[in-house]
């Protein structure tokens, strides 16, 4: 299954979603893309244009990765079980 690239819209929602789920609110930055002059905070238009980009370049190719490519790194796919002791005396 090929990954479609979202939207700005769809990339604006969820950044302030996912910003707003640990506290963080945009809409206390400036409106525009011009930083403010009083505190040099960068403008809301600029940090948004800044994510998508971020998503874009970075999470996405992330998330297509696949381990099936190189068999030494497919182990880490399924990582081994923490107390296989226990495990193998419920299987007998």
């Amino acid at each position: 299954m090929s990954l479609s690239q979202p939207t700005d819209a769809e990339l604006d929602v969820m950044i302030r979603a996912r910003l707003a789920s640990i506290g963080i609110d945009l809409d206390q930055l400036p409106a525009g893309s011009a930083p403010d002059p009083d505190t040099g905070s960068p403008g809301r238009d600029s940090v948004l244009a800044s994510l998508r980009g971020f998503m874009r370049t970075t999470v996405l190719p992330l998330s297509s990765y696949s381990f099936a490519a190189d068999a030494r790194l497919a182990q880490q796919a399924a990582p081994p079980k923490l107390y296989p002791s226990i495990d193998v005396a419920r299987e007998a």
